[in-house]
């Protein structure tokens, strides 16, 4: 039971062939997407955190 790179670089080649690759405008879209979806997170992040350290220098009276 002898490894066979011949045959398993043969097979590894055809499952790379199988492969669907998205297009150059499917490719910008999704990264324009993600980057979108980054920002809004980022900035509801920063509002929830700029509110609760608001709360918090309310209640305990600490900070500037």
């Amino acid at each position: 039971m002898a490894f066979d790179l011949v045959k398993y670089m043969r097979d590894v080649r055809a499952e790379a062939a199988k492969t669907t690759w998205p297009s150059r405008k499917e490719t910008v879209q999704t990264t324009a997407l993600v980057l979108s979806l980054v920002v809004i997170a980022a900035l509801f992040f920063l509002t929830v955190d700029e509110i609760i350290g608001a709360l918090m220098r309310w209640l305990f009276g600490v900070g500037a």
